[in-house]
Parts: C-alpha cells; sequence; structure tokens
C-alpha cells in the first residue's frame, strides 16, 4: 500500500531527489519514501520553493500524479484561520466536510456527464487515523472535526465575510477544494488535518503573513508526529466506498 502526503505552508518540504510525474494536465513532482512504516509518495502544493499561490496550483495534475505514481489514500495538510475563538491558532483538526467558494476547475471529466456522490467527502477510514493521531490531548470546548471553507485567494478574507462563513463552518482555508472532489474522482481514500495559523479577520486586530508562517512553523513538530500515526494507523486493505466512486456517477 503506498500512501500520498500534500504538504502545504505547514508542511512543505520531504527529504531525497524528486521525479516528474506527467499527467494530461501537466506535470508534477514527487518524492518516494518512507513514513510511519510505510511507503509514501510526498508532494508539494505549492511547488518548489513554495511559490505558487493557491490560484494557481494545478491541482488536477498534482491529484492525478499522485494515482499514477501508485498512491490509495492520501493525506492532504491544510494551513486554515480559525472562525470559531476556541479554536486557536497552533490546533490540528480533521475535516469532516467542506464549502466551496473558489473559481477552479473541480473535475477530471470535462468532456462527460459524471455526478460523484460528496455526502461523505473525506474517506472515513482516513479520517479515523487522522482523529485518532491529532485527538490526544486535545483541547476542551475546540471542534476536532472541522467544516472546512474554501476561498479562492490569494488575498484574505473581511470581516463580513467571515461573519458570513462562521455561521457554517469552522475554518478557512484557500487549498483544500478541488482536492477533495478531484481525488474522489480517481478513487482515491483522502483525508486533510488543518493546522491553525490564526484567527480570521475580525476576531483579532490585524492578520499578517509573518503571523500565519510563525505559527505554521510552531506546529511543524507536532503535525510531523500526528502525520506518521495516522500514516501507520492506516488498515492495510481498504474497507470503504472511496475505490467505488464512479460505480453510480454517470446517468446511464
Amino acid at each position: 500500500m503506498r500512501v500520498g502526503l500534500i504538504g502545504g505552508t505547514a508542511f512543505g518540504h520531504f527529504e531525497g531527489a524528486p521525479m516528474t510525474v506527467h499527467t494530461p494536465w501537466g506535470g508534477a513532482q514527487v518524492w518516494e519514501g518512507k513514513l510511519g512504516g510505510r511507503e509514501v509518495v510526498f508532494l508539494s502544493r505549492h511547488g518548489a520553493g513554495h511559490k505558487l499561490p493557491p490560484h494557481r496550483i494545478n491541482y488536477r495534475a498534482n491529484v492525478d500524479a499522485l494515482a499514477r505514481a501508485g498512491a490509495e489514500r492520501v493525506l492532504a495538510v491544510n494551513t486554515v484561520g480559525s472562525l470559531k475563538r476556541e479554536l486557536v491558532p497552533g490546533s490540528l483538526a480533521v475535516c469532516r466536510d467542506y464549502i466551496d467558494l473558489s473559481a477552479r476547475p473541480g473535475t477530471f471529466f470535462d468532456d462527460e456527464v459524471v455526478h460523484v456522490d460528496q455526502t461523505e467527502p473525506y474517506c472515513p477510514e482516513v479520517r479515523g487515523a487522522l482523529r485518532g493521531a491529532v485527538g490526544a490531548g486535545w483541547a476542551t470546548g475546540a471542534p476536532l472535526d472541522v467544516v472546512y471553507a474554501c476561498t479562492q485567494g490569494p488575498r484574505l478574507e473581511t470581516p463580513a465575510e467571515i461573519r458570513m462563513l462562521a455561521q457554517h463552518a469552522d475554518v478557512v482555508g484557500m487549498t483544500g477544494y478541488p482536492e477533495v472532489a478531484l481525488a474522489r474522482e480517481r478513487g482515491l481514500c483522502y483525508g486533510a488535518v488543518c493546522v491553525v495559523s490564526n484567527l480570521a479577520a475580525g476576531l483579532q486586530e490585524r492578520l499578517t503573513a509573518r503571523e500565519v508562517g510563525e505559527a505554521t512553523r510552531a506546529a511543524q513538530q507536532r503535525l510531523a508526529k500526528a502525520l506518521e500515526q495516522a500514516v501507520a494507523a492506516l488498515p492495510e486493505k481498504r474497507g470503504c466506498a472511496c475505490k467505488d466512486s464512479l460505480k453510480d456517477a454517470r446517468l446511464a
């Protein structure tokens, strides 16, 4: 079993030499290695040197490259702003649902009609492994399972937008979608862990990119340990329905 890892701002580096995987949507660099006693394929979402802003990431090439590299399960890392005061900077949380407010291609199927079910958008087995790794010592009152609101970026959200989003979501970020939907179309088991870097606009006096960087660096060691534990805890054989996502997705 091979596990894909998608790193972001908080977890963006893997040792070794990269290889390029070619896809119909372009090439993507991946690193092969070991984590939690298993073979992993690592992909840096923002590219080498963290140069790609959220709206320019080639999400389709990235997800397809992991599938072509043999990954069956994918663990993704997302740096987020908190919409809840009890979810403080430095917290880790696990995605259970999402809201998409971006404007990006969210499917591999541009030339046929395919409707993939998103009733349970994140794989229950991957979520279970992540919850077990993140949940130890969790702060009382803070949500461990969160709804992720994805905005287009690269600008940060306004206080009015945050007030609206806080009615329906727990965290806000710019990169969680369309990864989650594309992974389901490829039959991959996808789960995401969120690193809270800040309280969102309006919940604190001012927000700076430097603050985001400082908070994510502070959480890196704990995040790396949680990812290793989660990878090790994944069941050897997939017992979920993710691999059969296209079975009933076509009208005829």
